[in-house]
């Protein structure tokens, strides 16, 4: 017995260096993690701004399209805390109501109503126009914060023959905002913001598949979506030189919002996650929204990209710059929304 516990003790000893090896590594492993976790979470948390602007909104009217939730919910909630009228423009009236209820609640002010506005649907955008044109006297803030993205499904198109996220992305706020500009001209100083991603980097503007005529990826159509309403602020805010409206558009980061629900459930689930945790509320996505519409320090700036409410244009796609091309896409956007038939 002895000789066998004897001739046995090298090999134990062996086993437990190995198991301590073992939880050391593991160890090791857990506080790599957590680094990365930590470091990762300061880097994404660490600065996130927030709008200290005062102004009040009093005998302002603004118009948020896609309220019911996420950074329009709370750009709208802030809107009504200075005073404004504020307007919902949401596709669904059941939720925009209970957006409009809690945000009355919140905020004590009573003047929040709710439109209901398809930014899929062409007519159901001129319906809304006209409607709100003959509702409401002024627009002095307009902000075109509905958007959309899908995953794996095939194309479809709106009912007037449009790809369905270019419609909600960039067709629906393009032909919305001008058909809004004659008040919003009258309402001067006026401000309109668009709501873009930092993935129009990865855009481009294929005139021959615009609509993709000739080829669909989804995530293909949201990049180049989110780059076509970068180069329509630029012509737009061109065109407004003068008229006392300017026009900017945004980045507003990585944002936990209802955006996330048409992915896929194996690919929602861990970049939900890694949102939830890391990235920003919709409350802290909505501030860059609500600078552009409110502080002091924009007043006079027109046609630029911000992110984290600082103008950031080393970072956006150089294609956004190129004029000739922004201004063939005003044209050919012209004819596809029925607007240039329409000014004629």
């Amino acid at each position: 017995m002895n000789r066998l516990s004897y001739g046995c003790a090298p090999e134990r000893i062996a086993a437990e260096k190995m198991a301590l090896l073992d939880i050391g590594q593991v160890f090791g492993i857990i506080c790599v993690i957590l680094v990365i976790a930590i470091s990762a979470w300061l880097y994404f948390r660490k600065n996130v701004p927030m709008c200290v602007s005062k102004t009040d909104l009093t005998g302002k009217t603004a118009l948020v399209t896609g309220a019911n939730n996420g950074i329009g919910y709370f750009t709208a909630l802030d809107f009504a805390k200075r005073n404004a009228r504020v307007v919902l423009g949401c596709r669904n009236l059941n939720k925009g109501e209970q957006a409009r209820d809690s945000i009355i609640s919140s905020s004590g002010n009573k003047n929040v109503v709710v439109y209901e506005v398809d930014l899929c649907s062409l007519k159901s955008i001129r319906n809304f126009t006209k409607k709100f044109l003959t509702e409401e006297p002024r627009l002095d803030i307009l902000v075109n914060n509905a958007g959309v993205v899908t995953e794996g499904k095939p194309k479809t198109v709106t009912d007037e023959g449009l790809e369905t996220i270019f419609a909600v992305n960039y067709f629906g706020p393009f032909l919305l905002t001008n058909l809004l500009l004659d008040l919003m001209k009258k309402s001067a100083p006026s401000r309109i913001v668009n709501l873009s991603s930092v993935v129009n980097k990865y855009g481009t503007i294929d005139f021959n598949n615009l609509n993709a005529e000739k080829s669909f990826k989804h995530y293909e159509r949201y990049f180049d979506s989110k780059l076509a309403i970068i180069m329509f602020t630029r012509v737009l805010a061109r065109k407004l030189e003068g008229s006392g409206v300017t026009v900017n558009v945004l980045h507003p980061g990585s944002v936990a919002t209802k955006l996330l629900d048409n992915l896929n459930f194996f690919i929602r689930v861990p970049v939900a996650t890694f949102i939830r945790v890391f990235c920003k509320t919709g409350e802290e996505g909505a501030q860059t929204s609500i600078y552009l519409s409110v502080s002091d320090d924009v007043k006079d700036i027109s046609g630029k990209y911000f992110v984290d409410c600082k103008i950031e244009e080393n970072d956006v796609n150089p294609m956004s710059r190129n004029m000739e091309i922004a201004d063939k896409l005003w044209t050919v956007t012209e004819e596809l929304t029925g607007l240039k038939s329409k000014l004629q």
